[in-house]
């Protein structure tokens, strides 16, 4: 049966064109988006959830959550959109393999890949988690390994804002082989859980198998939360020691022990890479039972202090006929069954209410108050953020109820702050596509002007770095600078240089100035460079001749200039191709001149407002060439397109 999606247009925008991939929830599809003429992944509700008003609602407003993450790790989000009753979500299309698929063919992977991958994961949750938001689903499945060995994350259909908990379900299980023990257990979780998730990754990458398998998924849950695995060196000897602490620290059952942040683990892993003998702070436990006996014992009523030291004695002596043994597997059996019960129950049940004084979260950020506070659900609507000038964003400035109140449902309603009035924390874009990179800053109001360089380690066409840097303050209308890549020795821009900073910046990645020509223009300034011979971006050889042509100025009033019929005679038919570009306009409610050159030839000159969004252009060229937006005669944004 054809699938009804194929071929249909969402918005009037987006053309499904093939199925993708299939999850539980949604499927993926490969679509076209005709604004902006790229390919993009949407991902569409399954029929039986999108008949379900609660759900479509969760779903949306999450989604819109989620959206705000914005990272070199993590698969960008382009859009979240209702059409017709069709709730969907728009992210860049990945070109690329899973890591499972990747593991697939490799089996297990080197100390090296490992580690770079994993570093990557924690770089991605880590951002996720400072806005607040946890995946609750990561596993191989779901990171894609790019050609370049770029790590990103995707697929946060059951991600949870840390404020928005809800009793566990079926759909919202996760994978079982990568579960966090309190997570199978339906306990409220916190970034922790991603940690867990990811050390059983970076343990199945190192050793080749998983730490825990079974029959069923409850009887691998349960192992979760009573087992320990074998140790990585275990099955892999040449694992080193550093490396195998900081996995089974990761993978840590006992929240203490765990990494308390996914911050702390990547210091390890750098800390590893530096120095492999160096020390991890990690406290493996004897056995399961032990643990588990001990936990108990802290909240006994009856606190013997030499309790613990009589049952070791007793177990190493090991006497015959010491019923030691025995009141051992009849505990460990206790734990077994009460934890399957508690498993079985949270699993398809609400959490119960509690009953507990309010603690006061202002000046916390939600996810610092989801660990320090874990019997409580922070809660945040973040349509209702406010500007503060006393906090910074992302730290809670409300709560209801207030500190100290009765509290038996253990939810805490709080409002969290959007940073200064009229200014925001600038998004890192580091490592994005152009495209990509520039959508996320215009879509917050910012109006971006794009330069081009070298660079040895961002690839081309991907953004090196802001001007002003990630995390500064901004306000809507602010002109950003983006440097985007143009690889390991490109060609360098030229255009609007003089002749003495051109030769520099040819110097500067070891090419060499070739022939200089000039021509007058009314467009470049005396003294400028109006058009080069290659394209920026395009990669040669060292010591290549790059020439260029230096604009003369305005022709003088007095020379005679070629009449059309001149110029007709002289020059051949325009066999150039034509193509449309769609330039999208700062936001401003000034009016402005645009202009647009191909290659230094002015091709379009009007006067705009602020308020017209975008204009569309024919333009003129053959090849690849440069094409130059400016407004009121500043460089705006240079984009190189191909005419062929």
């Amino acid at each position: 049966m054809a699938d009804k999606y194929i071929g249909k247009l969402l918005d009037n925008r987006y053309e499904i064109l093939e199925v993708i991939g299939t999850g539980g929830m949604a499927v993926v599809y490969k679509a076209l988006c005709h604004r902006l003429n790229r390919y993009v992944a949407v991902k569409i509700l399954k029929d039986e959830y999108a008949k379900d008003e609660e759900f479509r609602n969760r779903f949306h407003a999450e989604s819109h959550a989620i959206a705000m993450v914005s990272h070199p790790n993590i698969v960008a989000v382009y859009d979240v959109s209702r059409s017709n009753s069709v709730e969907y979500i728009v992210m860049e299309l990945i070109d690329g393999m899973s890591l499972k698929q990747y593991m697939a063919r490799r089996g297990k992977l080197t100390q090296k890949e490992a580690i770079h991958f994993t570093t990557q994961i924690l770089r991605a949750l880590s951002h996720a988690h400072s806005k607040g938001i946890i995946h609750r689903d990561i596993k191989p499945h779901n990171i894609m390994i790019l050609r370049d060995s770029t790590v990103r994350v995707t697929d946060f259909g059951i991600a949870r804002l840390e404020s928005s908990q809800k009793t566990v379900t079926r759909e919202a299980f996760g994978s079982v082989h990568y579960i966090a023990p309190e997570q199978a257990k339906g306990s409220n979780i916190d970034c922790r859980a991603d940690i867990y998730s990811t050390g059983v990754v970076l343990y199945e990458m190192l050793t080749g198998r998983l730490p825990y398998e079974g029959d069923t998924p409850v009887s691998i849950a349960i192992q979760h939360i009573n087992s320990l695995p074998l140790s990585p060196r275990e099955i892999n000897p040449e694992i080193p020691e550093a490396l195998e602490k900081i996995t089974m620290k990761a993978m840590a059952s006992s929240l203490p022990k765990r990494y308390f942040s996914t911050d702390e683990m990547i210091e390890d892993l750098e800390n590893f890479r530096k120095n492999p003998q160096m020390e991890v702070m990690y406290e493996p436990p004897v056995s399961k039972e032990e643990e588990d006996l001990s936990d108990t014992r802290k909240i006994s009523i009856i606190r013997e202090d030499d309790f613990e030291e009589e049952m070791f004695e007793k177990k190493k002596r090991k006497k015959s006929g010491s019923r030691f043994p025995m009141i051992m597997a009849i505990v460990a059996l206790a734990i077994f069954i009460a934890s399957a019960i508690v498993l079985a129950v949270t699993m398809f049940s609400k959490n119960t209410d509690k009953s507990n004084d309010t603690p006061n979260v202002v000046g916390m950020t939600i996810s610092e108050a989801s660990v320090k506070y874990e019997d409580f659900n922070i809660i945040e609507n973040v349509e209702k953020r406010e500007y503060s000038d006393e906090y910074e964003e992302g730290v809670i400035i409300k709560q209801t109820p207030n500190e100290n109140e009765e509290n038996k449902s253990g939810e805490i309603y709080v409002v969290v702050s959007r940073g200064k009035r009229g200014q925001f924390m600038l998004r890192e874009v580091y490592g994005m596509e152009e495209a990509q990179a520039r959508m996320v800053l215009e879509r917050e109001g910012l109006v971006c002007m794009v330069q081009h360089e070298n660079s040895e380690e961002v690839a081309q066409g991907n953004v090196i770095r802001t001007e002003p840097g990630s995390d500064s303050w901004v306000s809507k209308g602010d002109v950003i600078k983006v440097y985007v890549s143009l690889g390991k020795g490109g060609v360098p821009d030229l255009l609007g240089k003089t002749e003495s900073a051109a030769t520099a910046a040819l110097e500067g990645v070891k090419l060499a100035k070739g022939t200089v020509t000039e021509e007058y223009s009314d467009t470049v300034p005396k003294g400028c460079v109006i058009r080069q011979d290659v394209p920026a971006g395009e990669t040669k050889e060292e010591g290549t001749e790059i020439g260029f042509t230096i604009s003369k100025g305005p022709r003088p009033s007095g020379e005679k200039t070629p009449t059309t019929t001149e110029t007709t005679q002289k020059q051949p038919t325009d066999k150039r191709s034509v193509i449309k570009q769609e330039i999208r306009l700062p936001s401003s409610p000034d009016t402005f001149v645009v202009k647009i050159t191909v290659n230094g030839e002015k091709q379009y000159e009007k006067t705009h407002k602020g308020t017209d969004g975008s204009v569309t252009v024919t333009l003129r060229g053959n090849g690849t060439a440069n094409v130059c937006v400016y407004i009121d005669g500043s460089p705006f944004q240079e984009i190189q397109r191909n005419f062929d």
